[in-house]
């Protein structure tokens, strides 16, 4: 091989090895970058799933004490029929509204309006970190009216 060949040769070389490489001098960065983005990362993640738990917590609360407004409204319903509903609802929900067994469903009846407030905590991904959670239903007692 003559010495012009082989340094056009030599030279294709480096010039495909500086294509593949890129002529990148910040080798090693992205592990870096990495490390650094990771606990950012996690913090979002962790925050999206508590997020969630606590909608969760919130939406099983209401749902609960709706459920007991609608058993307190019928005519003459029993004292009592709502809180019944409501613990019902809430021990087949599952586990997303914790320590609610503490502060059991509460229905006020008045003349003319049902009230339950279902009180409790979203479970926590975070420890040492607790959400309380509390929603209250509203309805009108049904009466009968003269024709």
């Amino acid at each position: 091989m003559s010495r012009a060949t082989y340094l056009r040769w030599h030279r294709a070389v480096l010039a495909a090895r500086r294509r593949l490489a890129g002529c990148d001098r910040e080798r090693g960065a992205n592990p870096v970058e990495l490390a650094v983005m990771m606990p950012l990362i996690l913090v979002l993640l962790f925050a999206s799933v508590q997020i969630a738990a606590v909608f969760l917590a919130r939406s099983t609360a209401l749902n609960a004490a709706q459920s007991g407004v609608n058993a307190q409204r019928p005519y003459q319903a029993r004292n009592g029929a709502g809180v019944d509903s409501a613990t019902r609802f809430l021990t087949a929900a599952g586990g997303w509204l914790v320590g609610w067994q503490t502060t059991p469903p509460s229905c006020a009846t008045d003349a003319t309006d049902v009230t339950c407030t279902v009180r409790g905590r979203s479970l926590s991904v975070i420890p040492g970190v607790t959400f309380a959670v509390q929603q209250t239903a509203h309805g009108t007692v049904e009466r009968l009216t003269p024709p």
